[in-house]
């Protein structure tokens, strides 16, 4: 079993290539939730619902958020009817999240819903979110207070990031879940996504770095440094105290890896680091990238 610790874009990409040497049936992944809020009554939880839609065959990965040849019938009618939303939602991914909500406020847990609908999907692969409780960030950009999806989605690229908030009072903790698959787990990799936006909400779940100190662990930097990041990565990275680059990835993950990814092209220097070809434009480059993480691990674990 490979674990893949989830969010944004990157690591939905990478496990795409994975999927390519491994059986579904052998991979898990433990998806961020910071960005999970809830919009026209419905629960939105952009992480979880990109793993489910990729492993249920549907994932719109043109964008790598929705279904792909899905309508925007309700979206575009709500402000015909005095209503509105954020961003796009298509119609059957909101009846995902229409489900889901429902699950929830009959008192499902989060993780109970989400494997109820992978179920019904079909899907093969252990999808978790990190924790059942309340794990949302908020971006206050100076004039307001955004949730992070909604920041990611609709702000503009030059809009400012002071500080990333929790909306819960207390630190969630890792659900039982989460911690028997880990454990259960020949290795752990944590995905080229954004840090501040979908890895750190993850590692600051109680347990976790606790439970990745005892596993081996691949990070694979989300950084090129050969081109610039996208505005947005960069401001979010400055909120958590931290430069956009690899470095500034592996200080932020700490000792909880043992061996860190840089892309070949990558000018910054992370002493001890694996140079490969971390480039994921198209799926051959992402099971490319697969195959040697996977030959990393095995030559590891065996």
């Amino acid at each position: 079993m490979i674990t893949f610790l989830s969010g944004g874009t990157g690591a939905p990409a990478l496990i795409r290539g994975a999927r390519q040497i491994l059986y579904d049936s052998d991979i898990a992944v433990v998806a961020n939730t910071a960005e999970d809020f809830w919009v026209s009554g419905s629960h939105c939880a952009p992480d979880i619902d990109t793993a489910i839609f990729l492993f249920a065959g549907i994932l719109d990965t043109g964008r790598w958020w929705g279904i792909k040849g899905d309508t925007y019938a309700t979206h575009n009618y709500l402000p015909k009817v005095a209503g509105g939303e954020p961003f796009v939602i298509g119609d059957r991914a909101r009846a995902v999240q229409i489900a889901r909500a429902a699950l929830l406020k009959k008192g499902w847990t989060l993780t109970e819903a989400v494997q109820a609908q992978c179920r019904a999907l079909s899907v093969g692969a252990t999808i978790l979110p990190v924790s059942d409780t309340e794990a949302g960030l908020l971006v206050d950009t100076g004039t307001g207070r955004l949730p992070l999806f909604e920041y990611w989605t609709c702000a503009d690229a030059g809009t400012e990031v002071r500080e990333l908030i929790h909306t819960a009072p207390v630190r969630p903790a890792v659900t039982d879940e989460v911690q028997a698959v880990i454990e259960a787990s020949d290795a752990v990799v944590i995905g080229p996504g954004n840090p501040a936006r979908s890895i750190l909400p993850i590692l600051e779940c109680v347990g976790m770095r606790d439970l990745l100190r005892d596993r081996f662990v691949v990070a694979v930097s989300p950084f090129q440094g050969d081109s610039a990041p996208d505005p947005k990565d960069t401001a979010l990275m400055y909120a958590v105290g931290e430069q956009p680059t690899s470095p500034g990835v592996f200080r932020l993950y700490g000792d909880i890896v043992d061996v860190f990814v840089q892309d070949f092209h990558d000018p910054d220097e992370v002493p001890g680091s694996l140079r490969l070809e971390a480039h994921l434009l198209h799926s051959r480059q992402a099971e490319s990238l697969a195959w040697d993480i996977m030959a990393v691990i095995r030559h590891a674990v065996s």
